[in-house]
């Protein structure tokens, strides 16, 4: 999970999104604004709205390949996101900032699941509102305790800073964060919430990277017969745009381990600029 590009919104959806936040917070106390929320999120959220169809769009194009989700980077991403969830901070239902685009199998175990470090410490502390009991009237909803978040953040963070990619065996993620830091317990956290090493993502990976091992060599051998800037382009271009960019930012940091891989990068150096390309601007 790389840190995704930070594009803006036209004016006008930017403006839109503005207004619609405004309507959130008409009402008074806590509880009706977490309900007023989920009704405008869900009213909004529609596919003749000009405002959301800009959102996705722009979405679409910091998605990894052909719109994959920002936290897997493998299934097709069709599900604006909360990062900060919707039902515990209604004041961020539509902010910009706070939308990725996720697939059902990262969203849905997510969903309301968030957690902060309160003060000094370095143990997170779970959110969540209080549940109904049977027989009882819903329970008073409380704005959560004030903090600093947990789950690592697509729109902010490089989640490589204290992950990695096992390449060399299980292409599964590991923990690299000084243990007993907050940083190691926001990768773990981050691991757990949005199940990143759950199967079948391991494979995918191991795929992702047969895949640009392929294409890195397939573009050395053209190189060295000559070809055309161009055609090395378009071949470049082509490596770039394979999901799983990760896989490949893991590549090139861990490619002394792997000597094919060091042999091919020192064919290619200039390989190790590269940067994993977004989606393509299509209709969301």
């Amino acid at each position: 999970m790389i840190r995704l590009p930070s594009l803006s919104l036209d004016a006008e959806a930017a403006r839109q999104l503005k207004a619609y936040q405004a309507e959130v917070l008409v009402p008074r106390g806590y509880g009706a604004r977490v309900a007023e929320a989920k009704r405008l999120f869900s009213k909004y959220n529609a596919k003749k709205n000009p405002t959301f169809t800009s959102v996705k769009k722009v979405l679409t194009r910091m998605c990894p390949g052909a719109r994959r989700c920002s936290y897997c980077e493998d299934s097709v991403a069709d599900e604006v996101e909360h990062i900060w969830p919707k039902d515990l901070y209604p004041e961020r239902v539509f902010i910009w900032d706070n939308y990725c685009y996720a697939c059902g199998p990262c969203n849905g175990p997510k969903n309301n699941q968030f957690a902060v470090f309160v003060g000094a410490s370095r143990s997170a502390t779970r959110l969540a509102h209080p549940k109904r009991k049977k027989g009882q009237p819903e329970p008073k909803l409380k704005k959560p305790v004030a903090g600093k978040p947990v789950l690592l953040d697509p729109r902010k963070d490089d989640a490589t800073r204290w992950l990695t990619l096992d390449i060399l065996d299980t292409f599964r993620f590991v923990v690299t964060a000084k243990d007993r830091t907050r940083d190691a317990a926001r990768a773990q956290y981050t691991l757990d919430v949005l199940g990143l090493n759950r199967a079948p993502l391991p494979t995918a990976r191991e795929h992702a990277f047969n895949g640009y091992r392929a294409m890195l060599r397939e573009y050395c051998e053209e190189k060295r017969a000559g070809a055309s800037a161009r055609r090395l382009s378009l071949l470049r271009n082509a490596l770039l745009r394979v999901s799983h960019p990760t896989v490949w930012v893991e590549m090139k940091r861990h490619r002394a381990r792997v000597p094919a891989l060091s042999a091919l990068f020192a064919q290619a150096p200039e390989a190790l600029d590269w940067t994993p390309l977004t989606g393509a601007a299509e209709d969301a």
